[in-house]
């Protein structure tokens, strides 16, 4: 299946339910501009729930509670739940959750045998029982989720638990897994952010704002840890699998392990990407009583910063994540409105990008161009002079064939962009013409998103640059 395949609401906001048999407030759905609801039940309590949210181009996910089930198969009253759930139009399904945590997951016996290498006893039953699942779910013509793992970092962590998944299923059932992958398979994750987020000061992409100054209705945000420009600028090379300062990998970011996933099944199966949805998740911990700063590296968030960045954060997976990247429901609904969090207001107050929408456009400051909002209608490539055509097309032809951006080296195209368009302009300069550039370009047109790429002493550093933006599917930096 391709991507534009899955039947989904193209809305990226979602919910996580308080849990099994706990009765639904449906109102608050229509008013939180909802794309998706989790669903965590005991039984069939949320069937016509689940209708009513379809209803409403709310997708529905259903996970059948278990107590620590462990790796254990299928059974029939939970096959005769999914038949129930599916009859209502349910098409998106989990069967095990966080297998990776022994505690609560998997009986007491079992937490201290555990882990990524034991094969016999935790990854072979995994495999070969999530593989059931899959394909009943795929039979009834619905979709089933690959295991989501909890976001642990450290040896034996989220990472070496997806490598140990993966390759047990490549090595001993490749083709029953590839049969999966082909026909509706999704990665399901637990994106669980931290504080790995950023707005920019304005111009200036690895400067994070104060928090005070966070606005979800301004541009310049970052949820792409561990590749985004603040992480980047203090440690370059820092990637989900693993670098010098995290060797055992980085997964505490919105689509870090979704980048991982579609990374492994492309380098390990040939094929991808699939669809990526957090099955709960967000900015956490919730700032309940008092600021948080789980990661001293990055900003504190408070209540209010907190709610600014939960609203940006699914408007940036519209416009900025890469498409496999669906959504996230945010850990939980009881959570939000219990500890009366200013998020909830603010996902009310501000418009809910679908995929595919771009912010509304219109002049301003006197700029020629639109103020750029999601993605921009046209992107250049501007070169400084000193730099050529055909040194680009040589060097970043990666890059060009991912994005196709238009590629001069007159600066003053600008000028000829209609006031109803929005325009990126990366810019490519050797030192001696950064701050020229910047100067003509970002303090004369304001509303264009300038993306500057310096190259350095050494030219094919700017190779670099633009092949590690085509591997993290990121346009800008």
């Amino acid at each position: 299946m391709q991507l534009s395949q899955y039947e989904w609401s193209g809305n990226p906001r979602g919910m996580h339910n308080e849990g099994a048999y706990k009765a639904l407030v449906r109102d608050r759905y229509i008013r939180l501009q909802l794309g998706w609801y989790k669903f965590v039940t005991g039984g069939e309590e949320f069937a016509e729930d689940a209708a009513w949210m379809l209803s409403n181009n709310i997708t529905s996910v259903v996970r059948i509670y278990r107590s620590t089930p462990g790796a254990e198969p299928v059974t029939e009253g939970v096959r005769k739940l999914w038949d129930i759930y599916r009859s209502w139009g349910v098409k998106w399904f989990e069967f095990y959750n966080e297998p990776n945590f022994p505690n609560p997951e998997w009986p007491g016996d079992m937490h201290d045998r555990v882990n990524p290498w034991n094969i016999d006893e935790v990854i072979r039953p995994l495999c070969e029982n999530w593989l059931n699942f899959a394909e009943i779910i795929i039979n009834m013509g619905a979709y089933p989720a690959f295991p989501a793992l909890g976001e642990a970092t450290g040896e034996g962590g989220a990472i070496q638990w997806m490598d140990a998944l993966l390759t047990f299923l490549r090595d001993n059932h490749r083709d029953r897994f590839m049969a999966v992958v082909n026909n509706g398979m999704w990665w399901a994750t637990h994106p669980y952010s931290l504080n790995h987020f950023h707005q920019e000061v304005p111009g200036s992409p690895a400067t994070p704002r104060q928090p005070e100054a966070q606005n979800a209705l301004e541009p310049g945000w970052h949820f792409e840890y561990p590749y985004d420009p603040y992480t980047q600028s203090y440690d370059p090379g820092r990637t989900v699998f693993g670098s010098p300062a995290a060797p055992f990998g980085d997964p505490n970011g919105i689509i870090a392990m979704g980048t991982a996933l579609n990374q492994r099944l492309s380098e390990w199966f040939g094929t991808g990407p699939l669809p990526v949805f957090g099955t709960e998740g967000g900015i956490y911990p919730l700032p309940i009583n008092e600021p948080y700063q789980t990661d001293p590296r990055y900003p504190r968030y408070d209540r209010r910063s907190h709610a600014e960045a939960t609203a940006a954060m699914f408007n940036w997976i519209s416009y900025s994540a890469p498409e496999w990247m669906l959504g996230i429901a945010l850990w939980k609904e009881d959570e939000y409105y219990n500890n009366n969090l200013p998020a909830i207001q603010r996902m009310e107050e501000v418009p809910q990008i679908r995929r595919g929408e771009a912010w509304p456009t219109s002049t301003i400051n006197g700029s020629e161009t639109a103020p750029v909002h999601g993605e921009p209608s046209i992107h250049l490539v501007i070169l400084a002079p000193g730099l050529e055509p055909n040194w680009f097309f040589d060097t970043a032809q990666a890059y060009w064939n991912a994005f196709r951006p238009v590629v001069t080296t007159v600066w003053d195209f600008i000028e000829y962009v209609p006031n109803n368009r929005s325009l990126a302009a990366t810019v490519i300069a050797t030192p001696d013409m950064t701050q020229t550039m910047t100067d003509i370009i970002q303090k004369r047109y304001p509303n264009v998103l300038f993306d500057l790429v310096t190259t350095g002493d050494e030219l094919n550093s700017v190779a670099d640059v633009l092949n590690a933006r085509v591997w993290a599917n990121r346009r800008f930096g």
